[in-house]
């Protein structure tokens, strides 16, 4: 497959060809040619006023498969992926049965060859996700898992996240905490503040999350252990990780990307597709996540892709699920949160795979491919026909949008 991409932007940091306006030439799955001008017997793509960067990478995306394939499959949920500009995507261990052992992360793996995305299955922390006994964490780091997370369930036991620390350190494996402090928490399910009381619903207060911040720091410490925290929301928590970085704690966080564009405000219809955990917070929180972003406190922005069939989510906002689908607008929400385009590339491409120490992506002669090309300008529908997951349980379907992705390219193939 030959692509030549005409007179594009190059937004790379580690490419001799960043910032520069060039054509870019593809064949059999190499650039094999960058240059201001190249004329080749290839499908042309006009990318004037577009730009080129590594492939988006998600930390935090959530596919059905095993035992939930009704909500997404690998097959689905990596188009999604492609069309949302994501040339890797992580898999959270919250299926049934839990990816707890060598014959699910081996499984996964097999079932994601030869895909135009690569697929990296996580790891869980705890035997079932049950929070009691470590699961078998090295078998599946021979097997191929890179970082370990009980996915959308705190470890609540500090006894348990100790041991997990220092044993993954000493195969110098990376540990996903997702800070949540359940006995606060409790049931409530919106973020505590004035929309709460408005509401009449009891709230999760931002302590539940700070708080096991603060313990899990606190573990990485005194054990010495590099951790990284999932989808942080709140202005104390990036507090906490600023100090932590300036002490030189080895220590990563990332955000999701629907809470750099949503407030609680957004849940006074009780409207379910807006219904996420951790929840919406207030636009002071806002304000502090893209803050931490532009000062690097914040190292990843991530799609927090959760899918659900329609009879979880188009129900009463207190029984319905948790989660919406996140990688097909991903792109969108950031230019809608007012990034730049480098800041951008940085957190959904670069970030992203330095956490996870995974070889980057680079724009250059002789590479392998693997790249997006978007357009951070041009506005289109997301809709039920072009949404490529399984599920449609997002906020923006219906809305018009800014910013799309108009190729993904990588393992010789395309998806535009």
């Amino acid at each position: 497959m030959n692509l030549l991409i005409k007179s594009a932007t190059i937004i790379d940091p580690n490419s001799p060809f960043n910032q520069q306006i060039v054509d870019l030439l593809i064949e059999k799955g190499h650039i094999s040619k960058i240059a201001p001008e190249i004329e080749a017997d290839a499908e042309v793509i006009d990318g004037e006023g577009k730009y080129i960067s590594p492939g988006f990478f998600d930390l935090n995306c959530n596919i059905g498969e095993l035992g939930l394939e009704t909500k997404e499959d690998l097959y689905t949920g990596t188009k999604a992926a492609a069309a949302g500009g994501f040339t890797g995507i992580v898999l959270m261990p919250n299926t049934i049965p839990p990816v707890h052992s060598k014959a699910e992360i081996e499984y996964l793996m097999n079932r994601a060859k030869k895909n135009l995305v690569d697929v990296y299955p996580l790891g869980a922390i705890s035997h079932k996700r049950e929070g009691k006994d470590l699961a078998e964490m090295y078998d599946m780091y021979l097997s191929g898992a890179k970082a370990f997370t009980d996915g959308n369930r705190p470890v609540q036991d500090a006894g348990l996240m100790e041991r997990a620390l220092l044993y993954a350190q000493g195969f110098d494996a990376l540990v996903f905490s997702y800070p949540e402090d359940t006995a606060i928490a409790g049931k409530a399910k919106v973020n505590e503040g004035e929309i709460s009381t408005l509401l009449g619903m009891k709230g999760i207060p931002s302590l539940a999350e700070e708080l096991m911040i603060a313990r899990d720091l606190y573990l990485a410490e005194y054990t010495g252990s590099q951790i990284h925290f999932s989808t942080i929301s709140t202005t104390r928590s990036v507090e906490l990780i600023r100090e932590a970085k300036r002490k030189g704690l080895e220590v990563s966080c990332d955000v999701a990307a629907h809470h750099l564009v949503l407030t609680d405000e957004a849940l006074v219809g009780f409207d379910s597709q807006y219904k996420v955990k951790p929840p919406l917070r207030t636009q002071d929180d806002v304000d502090a996540l893209i803050d931490g972003l532009v000062d690097g406190t914040i190292d990843a922005i991530v799609s927090q892709h959760t899918p659900h069939e329609v009879e979880f989510k188009n129900v009463e906002f207190e029984v319905a699920e948790y989660g919406i689908i996140g990688l097909q607008t991903a792109l969108s929400l950031v230019i809608m949160a007012g990034l730049d385009v480098d800041l951008i590339v940085q957190k959904l491409a670069i970030g992203p795979r330095e956490i996870l120490n995974i070889d980057i992506p680079v724009i250059r002669e002789g590479e392998l491919a693997n790249l997006v090309l978007f357009d951070t300008d041009v506005e289109w529908e997301y809709n039920n026909k072009n949404n490529r997951s399984k599920s449609y349980n997002s906020p923006f379907m219906g809305q018009n949008l800014k910013g799309k992705v108009l190729l993904t390219f990588n393992n010789n193939q395309s998806f535009k």
